[in-house]
């Protein structure tokens, strides 16, 4: 059995893994039109300094990628987050503390008391009673009130998807919040009965000694693969009971295809398998992002802390910044700091078009007047993805069933990205190990 991977991001990695773990009598080709493997999931150095040009790790309030690791042998190298990395920060007209207990949500200067009152409500609030697709707007509004979801969710809707409650769709991307309010009638009563059930304590950030890029070669070390880095693929078409897969550099005999590339670059590629599967896979629509970082030998701020969200009503030019070297302090040497500037998103998209100096002062720019930080880095990192952050509309879910069953008309293509059934590192790892065990079996 011979069967190309089609991405070599975290889902095609996972899914090689897997696969290979079940079966390693079986040829895998990985291809990918980068010349390294990861994806979003890349680590660059820059005098000193660790950059992510993405995500920074993984939460363990979910099994998959720490399993993973496990299976991979790579339990040396992780690193847990700081203590630091508990505190973080909401900017509206100014700095505020997350509230992260009752009596600091009583006290915070985030929400006036007629509102707070409102949130507190949220107990007596009317379950919904049809099973029907909302926005995350629409969701919050019902059940906690106006005030909290233009601060509290709309900051916590750019941090994770860069995009803004009423472009999102609840049942998509939190189904944990829509299946408190289905099982226990409301928010508050489901996450107090669901914290008795518990044991132990709750999930941590998670990430690798020498950043997430780490991870990437070690899993490239253990997989026993035909790589095809640098290789992009134009094509896939049905040939003698397997596929054809056509490439830049030729073209590969298959029985099975597995693509984890974007869902516009599989659209390209499937295009001239079947029209209908490629106009699906190019509707779904991506955020695009920037990232921006700076290092600084010595700075002028404790950086305590995770880092701080901006809200859509504070109208500054970026989502929010990470404090990376206090939330993993290996990210900079010894008495240096570390951030990272999230630019973009649904908010201002168009900020992301602009060249490499432009960002740079967009950044800068927003840490002065988030963070009161006016001073030139000394170190500098731009990643622009134009495709960043898949989007979770409402109708999402449907879309995605009508996806997958256009897809099983053809027998041994598969498709496996963040853009269809979860974005954290977790929720691929897990699609990639079902879909391998899926194929094993």
């Amino acid at each position: 059995m011979r069967i190309a991977i089609v991405g070599a991001g975290i889902s095609g990695l996972s899914t090689a893994f897997y696969l290979q773990r079940s079966r390693p009598d079986w040829e895998l080709l990985i291809l990918d039109s980068n010349p390294v493997p990861g994806g979003t999931m890349r680590t660059v150095e820059r005098g000193g300094f660790l950059f992510e040009a993405g995500g920074n790790g993984f939460l363990t309030n979910k099994p998959d990628s720490m399993q993973l690791v496990k299976d991979a042998g790579a339990e040396q190298l992780l690193l847990p987050s700081s203590d630091l990395a508990r505190k973080r920060f909401i900017f509206t007209d100014r700095l505020h503390r997350l509230p992260e207990s009752p009596p600091a949500f009583l006290g915070s200067k985030l929400l006036t008391l007629p509102q707070k009152l409102r949130v507190i409500a949220e107990v007596v609030t009317p379950a919904k009673r049809d099973e029907g697709d909302e926005t995350l707007q629409q969701f919050g509004y019902r059940r906690v009130g106006k005030a909290f979801t233009d601060i509290f969710l709309d900051a916590m809707t750019a941090g994770i998807y860069a995009t803004t409650p009423d472009r999102v769709s609840v049942n998509a991307a939190f189904p944990l919040v829509v299946n408190l309010e289905r099982e226990y009638g409301g928010l508050f009563r489901g996450m107090i009965k669901r914290r008795k059930k518990q044991a132990g304590p709750g999930g941590i950030l998670m990430s690798f000694k020498g950043g997430v890029g780490r991870f990437i070669e070690h899993l490239q070390e253990a997989l026993s693969a035909d790589w095809r880095l640098g290789t992009r693929v134009t094509g896939v078409l049905p040939d003698s009971g397997g596929y054809r897969v056509i490439t830049s550099g030729g073209e590969e005999q298959v029985d099975r295809v597995i693509v984890s590339a974007t869902a516009p670059a599989a659209a390209d590629m499937l295009r001239g398998l079947d029209e209908d599967l490629a106009q699906q896979l190019q509707a779904i629509d991506y955020s695009p992002i920037a990232v921006v970082g700076f290092g600084y030998h010595d700075l002028d701020h404790p950086l305590e802390g995770f880092g701080l969200l901006t809200t859509t009503a504070a109208r500054l030019p970026i989502l929010g910044v990470l404090w990376d070297s206090s939330i993993f302090p290996d990210r900079a040497p010894e008495g240096g700091r570390s951030v990272r500037v999230m630019i973009g998103g649904q908010r201002n998209p168009e900020l992301v078009g602009q060249d490499e100096a432009g960002l740079i002062d967009t950044a800068r720019e927003g840490v002065r007047l988030t963070m009161g930080v006016d001073r030139e880095p000394d170190v500098s990192f731009v990643q622009r993805w134009k495709r960043g952050i898949p989007n979770y509309p409402v109708g999402h879910l449907k879309a995605m069933s009508d996806l997958f069953d256009h897809v099983s008309r053809f027998p041994g293509l598969y498709l496996n990205c963040n853009a269809y059934r979860g974005i954290a590192m977790n929720d691929c790892i897990r699609n990639s190990r079902e879909l391998a065990n899926r194929i094993a079996g």
